[in-house]
């Protein structure tokens, strides 16, 4: 049967994009992509800092096991939960507020959620203060350090409150079409990690990290404030959109009932629930297994991270062409967002598997961080790297699911599932593997859950061509493997690390390029097309 491949170029019956849409979001997506590097970049800068004064102990285990709670903060407050629920309601206050006179609707809208919502989070952060040894028995039990992890998490939970606020201002601005502010903030986050752990890491040991989370927190929300205050101001929305039909007054406060709230947390709380379980299954493993896999984890995560920023930027732009009635323009927004972000991440996860020691080693092998912290990270973030494909999908189709600005169940029911499968196999894995196994069991869990949300994504108001994108993606998991092979052979003839990186990343980056171009992966086609035309006139 041959496969049905949609045309390079939109239907004739398609609405167009307006011009002006596409260049501000080509400049959203690159300082975005410059804002997030910046920030990973800062991240690693942390990181390498952390294992440089402290290594891999009982400190940094008590220390990451207290790194938990602003981990699931970010997840639910500032990059899933809030961002899910918040700026598809922003989204249809902005349509309101060009089609409706009377009353702004963004005002309203603010006016409603805000004030309640810093409530919450304010008696959030100080029952978690108050129940920090509570928290540690659950998270890790037997951990030797319980008293350190205790002051830690004490530190740690004012990012209950900031990471709120944080999240809501980045919401709200990426609703208006205003993405600089918001990219900015692990910039600022990690800045304020990074001066406190080097002025304070030799007195206070890894408290100084925790309090440098807590001051990073606040810097987030100050960054944002300037640019919230000045789109606040403004009638007029920052990103233009097809002809909107009329929101009925009042809709876009409404869109924040428990409805509509409870499945985007139970989703958010479930998918970073994982790093709990792995925590749980690592915490009787020896001493450092925890910062192993924190490691392992982070390095292996950046791919992922840069291959997520495009929808970072489109997300308010399906949530908007979605309020405006326009369904073809969401599609085919979903499709090339699932094949560029799977691009990005498979070549990036092709580097992680060929040159897992190597990338180690130039990171973080310096100072209390041995060779045998590098050959446990670096086996363990190959595992990890297996599962960096299913992780960049969740978080794609995640937002297409939840731009609807409606309740939908199915995607918290395919994370649960997940969930429960990441559970049960590390359990089975722990005794055999140790914290490879829980890795293995982490990239099981996420890609079943990927598979969940990609079948299910065909019978939603978007109705996106699964066949098409499943075959398209399969191409980019063969150029993978063909990357992976090139890297591991380019990085294996120089002994020295840094350049072994280096010619394996660029033989990965050919060898990707010319295997998705023979496979004939659509945005490929695309790339080269303009190309071939020429030398087909030129002949």
């Amino acid at each position: 049967m041959t496969e049905t491949v949609p045309p390079l170029l939109p239907a004739p019956t398609a609405a167009p994009e307006h011009p002006t849409s596409g260049r501000l979001l080509a400049r959203a997506a690159f300082l975005t992509a410059v804002l997030t590097l910046a920030g990973a970049l800062l991240g690693l800068l942390r990181d390498q800092a952390f294992a440089h004064v402290f290594g891999a102990d009982t400190d940094t285990d008590a220390f990451l096991v207290a790194w938990t709670v602003p981990e699931v903060a970010a997840t639910l407050l500032i990059e899933d939960g809030l961002a899910f629920v918040l700026v598809p309601a922003f989204s249809l206050a902005l349509v309101a507020r060009g089609r409706q006179p009377g009353p702004d609707p963004v005002r309203a809208l603010v006016a409603a959620t805000l004030p309640r919502l810093m409530l919450a989070l304010a008696a959030g952060a100080a029952v978690l203060i108050a129940a920090a040894p509570a928290v540690v028995a659950v998270l890790a039990p037997g951990l030797p350090a319980t008293g350190l992890a205790v002051d830690c998490t004490r530190l740690t939970a004012t990012c209950v409150f900031s990471f709120g606020l944080t999240g809501y201002c980045s919401a709200a601005l990426r609703g208006h079409g205003r993405f600089l502010a918001p990219a900015s903030i692990y910039v600022a986050y990690n800045v304020g990690i990074i001066g406190l752990l080097l002025l304070l890491g030799g007195a206070w040991g890894v408290r100084a990290a925790a309090a440098g989370v807590a001051l990073g927190g606040v810097l987030m929300v100050v960054i944002q404030v300037p640019a919230l205050c000045r789109s606040w101001r403004q009638r007029e929305a920052a990103l233009a959109v097809p002809e909107p039909r009329r929101a009925p007054a009042g809709q876009a406060p409404r869109a924040l009932r428990l409805a509509l709230v409870a499945p985007v947390v139970v989703f958010a709380l479930s998918r970073q629930t994982q790093v709990l379980i792995e925590r749980f299954l690592a915490a009787p493993l020896p001493a450092g297994a925890i910062s192993h896999l924190n490691y392992a984890q982070k390095v292996a995560q950046m791919p992922m991270v840069l291959s997520l920023m495009l929808c970072t930027v489109t997300f308010p732009v399906i949530a908007r062409a979605l309020a405006a009635g326009d369904t073809e323009r969401a599609r085919r927004r979903v499709e090339s967002d699932l094949i560029v972000a799977g691009t990005i991440v498979l070549l990036g996860a092709s580097v992680v598997v060929a040159c897992a020691p190597e990338i180690i080693q130039v990171l973080f092998q310096r100072g209390a961080f041995t060779l045998h912290d590098t050959d446990a990270t670096a086996d363990v973030m190959r595992v990890y790297a297996l599962g960096l494909l299913g992780q960049t999908l969740v978080g794609v189709l995640a937002r297409s699911y939840f731009s609807e600005a409606r309740p939908l169940w199915y995607p918290a029911c395919a994370m649960l599932a997940g969930l429960a499968a990441t559970a049960v196999a590390g359990a089975l894995a722990v005794p055999v593997w140790g914290a490879p196994g829980i890795a293995a069991a982490n990239a099981l869990g996420i890609t079943l859950t990927a598979l969940a949300l990609l079948w299910g994504s065909g019978r939603r108001r978007t109705a996106l061509s699964v066949r098409w994108v499943g075959g398209q993606l399969a191409r980019l998991v063969m150029a993978g493997c063909a990357a992976t092979a090139a890297c591991r052979w380019g990085a294996g003839l120089t002994s020295s690390p840094l350049p072994a990186l280096i010619v394996g990343s660029v033989l990965a980056v050919v060898a990707f390029t010319v295997t998705a171009r023979l496979l004939r992966v659509r945005e490929f086609c695309l790339l080269f097309r303009p190309v071939t035309r020429k030398l087909w006139h030129a002949r």
